[in-house]
């Protein structure tokens, strides 16, 4: 547990049977009605999954949670009717890819696996095969379903049982239906009707709140965007998927643990930045770092002088004028992007680090009112996703696993993620938060060593004895 550097576990089939599969209804049913999607919505429509990890509880064997989820799950489609809808094309709105609030209803899978938790290994690894313990809906591969027209629920969950008489809750969710702060919402939310609580955050579901000016007004460049190619097939409602990758299959996942030290000696490093440093910002300009000057291939590998950029999103909800309601459900962020030329990310000492984390600072200084608001028109104008040379996910401050539910807290929680070239992954260690982060990374194996060595020596001391 004391390494940084893991390479894949061996475990690779769970042996899960799945048992039932019951659709789930709102408790009371709404008005039917057409939920306007916001271009920041459309932008994310591929599905997102996550598995929590409870231990054996009497109290709660997992045929008694699957009956508390389902009743907990009808009430909660009372308050989120588009969890229960179906995607659809808005013909007022020119085709505009919304929501048919229509209570067709989610999944809820009863599982069963022949083997005790322990023998699944180390949690903290997001193996392939957890996999086995989130719904699988099954996207058809047809072009009517690739372009939002279907009946392919938006969320799904799994319960699957285990021997030793823990359990897994695995959630399959359309990134459509939330963010990170939102879906933390709705699972407080859920596990307060589990409890038969009353809701702590009743959301607010009117999106339009991120509409476009009309007309739009894009007052900025967004180099963090890119416009897809106009062909004459191309509408509003084709599907975006930012993260796939078409050399996926040649990629390898790679765990890295930086702990409270680690952290600390980055922020050290940064010290030499006119503003005090977060955590995040040391991070993430250590692995921007590490991807760029590890990069071997000719799609990857940059001159000295070209850019490298580095991505990721931006909570705009206090950020706006007037600000977002707290429990706005639905997402509300926007890309940050910085970029450098390659050597300046491969300038060594301390005060070539702290400018590099200046400059992942400014990326999210920038992302002013202003700023959100002329991204949003940007995509009321262009069919887009953003883009960047790696893009940094953080869960790692989100407090999925803090969620208390009556059967208790998980145990750990963490993403099921397929290996995508840009994309950097940031979730907590088993223990929570303050025992540091977790850094996932998909690199081809020609590049695992560089980067590797890249992220050692530049933290100069002893990594696994700390």
């Amino acid at each position: 547990m004391g390494a940084l550097y893991e390479t894949p576990p061996p475990l690779h089939d769970l042996k899960v049977t799945l048992l039932r599969s019951t659709t789930i209804h709102p408790k009371e049913r709404k008005e039917r009605r057409l939920m306007f999607l916001s271009n920041i919505d459309k932008v994310l429509n591929f599905e997102v999954e996550t598995v929590d990890f409870f231990v054996a509880n009497s109290e709660f064997p997992p045929e008694a949670v699957v009956e508390k989820l389902r009743s907990a799950l009808e009430e909660a489609l009372t308050q989120y009717d588009f969890l229960a809808g179906r995607l659809c094309s808005d013909q007022k709105e020119n085709g505009r890819l919304a929501i048919d609030c229509n209570a067709a209803g989610l999944e809820l899978i009863a599982a069963a696996s022949e083997l005790n938790l322990k023998e699944i290994g180390d949690l903290e690894y997001p193996n392939p095969a957890f996999g086995q313990l989130v719904p699988r809906t099954g996207r058809p591969e047809n072009e009517e379903i690739k372009r939002g027209v279907g009946e392919q629920p938006l969320i799904a969950f799994q319960v699957t049982s285990f021997k030793c008489g823990g359990f897994a809750v695995g959630i399959t969710n359309n990134h459509i239906t939330f963010d990170g702060i939102s879906f933390l919402a709705f699972l407080r939310n859920l596990a307060a009707l589990a409890a038969s609580l009353p809701l702590p955050s009743p959301p607010f579901t009117d999106r339009r709140l991120l509409s476009a000016r009309s007309p739009p007004l894009v007052a900025f460049p967004h180099p963090e965007l890119l416009p897809f190619p106009t062909t004459t097939t191309a509408t509003a409602t084709t599907t975006t998927t930012l993260f796939s990758s078409p050399s996926s299959h040649r990629l390898s996942f790679y765990l890295f643990r930086l702990r409270p030290a680690h952290i600390a000696t980055l922020k050290s490093k940064a010290a030499a930045a006119a503003a005090a440093a977060t955590s995040f910002s040391v991070v993430a300009a250590h692995l921007w770092r590490c991807k760029a000057l590890s990069a071997t291939s000719s799609a990857a590998c940059k001159e000295e002088d070209e850019e490298y950029t580095l991505g990721y999103a931006v909570d705009v909800r206090g950020r706006l004028v007037p600000p977002l309601p707290s429990a706005y459900a639905g997402n509300a962020v926007v890309g940050a992007r910085a970029s450098a030329p390659r050597r300046e990310l491969g300038e060594e000492g301390s005060a070539a680090f702290a400018r590099l984390v200046g400059r992942v600072r400014g990326a999210a200084e920038r992302v002013t009112d202003s700023y959100a608001r002329s991204a949003v028109d940007w995509g009321e104008l262009h069919e887009g996703a953003p883009r960047a040379d790696v893009f940094i996910s953080s869960w790692w401050r989100l407090g999925f696993g803090d969620v208390e539910y009556p059967w208790g807290r998980p145990l750990y929680t963490c993403p099921v993620v397929g290996p995508q070239r840009d994309v950097v992954l940031l979730f907590p260690v088993l223990g929570g938060v303050e025992k540091g982060v977790n850094v996932l990374v998909a690199l081809p194996p020609e590049d695992a060593d560089k980067f590797r060595s890249l992220f050692y020596d530049f933290l100069a001391e002893d990594i696994l004895t700390n």
